[in-house]
């Protein structure tokens, strides 16, 4: 197969939703429709023992949420498809804001019952900002929920984005009979309630076929006069305007029941892009180049805990990556070469020869790579959009075992470079403070020094507004600024100096009183 025709094979895609939406059940049925797995895993279920295949951290198993953004990859009808499966909860919003910008389409879960919640939204607003193809699969339609028409009333009002069935239910919760796949002019039938096999769907090609009347009794009717109006209200599906993130194909489903999954799967692979061009800050890179380029969104430490490793995820963006080839490090401005990069299955990973622009590769990382790091052939290319967000939560954080300091030391150093969470050293007295976005991070944090760097520590709070990193441009003013605020100023972790503001007043008065500093609130400036 050519090189172009490997490129426009790849679907690269993130699934995001509100926590409990069933997005991990999703990611595990259309693993499980690739062959990748043989039996789908369950989030939180006592019938089934067996985690999800994505939430391969022990705390992941032990909360039944998704704490880091997975990346599994598997072949289906022809087609390879790279699916990373994200963090729902707000707390790890960042993980995902990242994710998002290595991947070329997203599909949306909503809770049929809850509609559009909180955390969609905003997950919405960066897929907007980066005007990302969106895909709607409403979940969990086994369940009593909303009327759809009114869900899809929701969908674009909160969303803020045009929708268009491509699947209709018929019923919901105990009434449940099918789902008309609009996009097929396919009827699949709900039947069954084994949640670890794929189900077999019977068609109806022809809604005017008396044997549908037979089978569906009064829903037939009902079903006709939805659709009927669903023709009428909403426009044809038209390719393009979903392409440029205008329109929203929407699916009924049930991840749980393994209902409307393979539907979602085969017209996703039909309507979603192959990888598209990349921006970078000195132009935009087309993935048909010859020359490989790449950056890193993403890194884990300890992924295999007996071998205490970090892997850097690095998304290809043109050319072809190939194993055992010197590559440029942009900000090292040295060669590296890697020769056991892997491709992922959570984390299970296996060598990989050579990638194509679209797919993730993982490469052992000694301490070179830092999130936004770029790789190329030679070319002086820097990749943008992976900012730090200002943290709005803060603890100071102390060792709790003196013996284990250099474990400690260790492991929040490590951590800090996956993006976890955010370190400040204190100019005035070296003091370490932690800003992350949510509590659980602290959870998780503590959770993970103790497991996986066998490292103790203890929070203290610190009673901080929000932190923001500041650019001098008068000399004179910023050692005014230093001399008042020297027990409020840090380094971040790369050495950048960060204001610790106490309030909104404080934030407030020193913006107006410094006119010549800029203040920024993601590390991206």
């Amino acid at each position: 197969m050519g090189f172009n025709e490997e490129i426009k094979r790849r679907r690269t895609f993130a699934i995001v939703s509100h926590p409990d939406a069933g997005k991990t059940t999703l990611t595990e049925k259309l693993l499980l429709f690739g062959g990748a797995i043989h039996v789908a895993g369950a989030v939180k279920s006592n019938k089934i023992k067996k985690t999800a295949t994505s939430d391969f951290m022990e705390i992941e198993r032990q909360r039944g949420i998704s704490v880091a953004t997975s990346v599994m990859g598997f072949e289906y009808e022809g087609y390879k498809i790279n699916i990373l499966d994200t963090p729902g909860h707000q707390d790890f919003a960042e993980d995902t804001f990242r994710t998002l910008t290595a991947v070329d389409s997203v599909i949306v879960v909503v809770d049929a019952a809850k509609g559009v919640e909180a955390q969609t939204e905003k997950l919405m607003q960066v897929c907007r900002m980066r005007k990302t193809p969106v895909i709607v699969f409403v979940n969990k339609i086994d369940r009593e929920g909303k009327d759809p028409f009114d869900l899809l009333d929701e969908i674009e009002e909160q969303l803020k984005i045009k929708v268009r069935p491509l699947s209709w239910p018929v019923g919901m919760g105990k009434r449940l009979k099918a789902v008309y796949n609009i996009f097929e002019k396919k009827l699949y039938y709900f039947a069954g309630d084994d949640k670890t096999k794929a189900e077999k769907p019977k068609e109806f090609k022809d809604l005017n076929d008396p044997q549908l009347d037979a089978t569906l009794k009064a829903d037939a009717a009902k079903l006709r006069e939805d659709l009927e109006l669903v023709e009428g209200v909403y426009p044809e599906f038209n390719l393009n305007e979903y392409l440029s993130a205008e329109t929203a194909p929407v699916f009924f489903g049930s991840a749980l029941y393994n209902f409307g999954v393979r539907e979602l799967l085969e017209s996703f692979i039909r309507i979603a892009p192959f990888p598209r061009p990349s921006a970078a800050v000195e132009r935009v890179v087309d993935p048909f180049e010859e020359k490989f380029t790449g950056f890193v969104f993403k890194i884990h430490a300890n992924m295999d805990p007996n071998h205490r490793n970090r892997i850097a995820f690095v998304k290809v963006c043109s050319g072809k990556f190939k194993r055992n080839t010197n590559f440029r490090h942009i900000r090292l401005e040295r060669d590296l070469k890697f020769s056991n990069p892997t491709a992922f299955m959570a984390d299970k990973q296996s060598i990989v020869e050579e990638a194509y622009p679209g797919d993730i590769v993982g490469l052992h990382d000694s301490g070179n790579f830092k999130i936004g790091d770029t790789l190329t052939e030679g070319e002086l290319i820097n990749y943008k959009g992976l900012p730090s967000f200002s943290p709005e939560m803060f603890r100071y954080i102390e060792n709790a075992d003196p013996m284990k300091s250099k474990q400690l030391a260790k492991g929040v150093d490590q951590l800090m470079d996956e993006g976890v969470a955010q370190l400040f050293t204190l100019t005035m007295n070296g003091r370490k403070i932690i800003g992350c976005v949510g509590q659980l991070q602290f959870e998780v944090i503590e959770y993970r020094l103790l497991h996986e760097y066998n490292a103790k520590c203890r929070y203290e709070p610190a009673q901080l507004y929000k932190a923001c990193w500041v650019r001098p441009n008068d000399k004179a003013e910023w050692e005014d600024f230093q001399k008042r605020k020297y027990k409020s100023l840090a380094k971040d972790k790369h050495g950048r100096d960060v204001y610790l503001a106490e309030s909104s007043y404080d934030l407030e008065m020193a913006q107006m009183k410094f006119k010549n500093l800029e203040f920024f609130f993601t590390s991206e400036f």
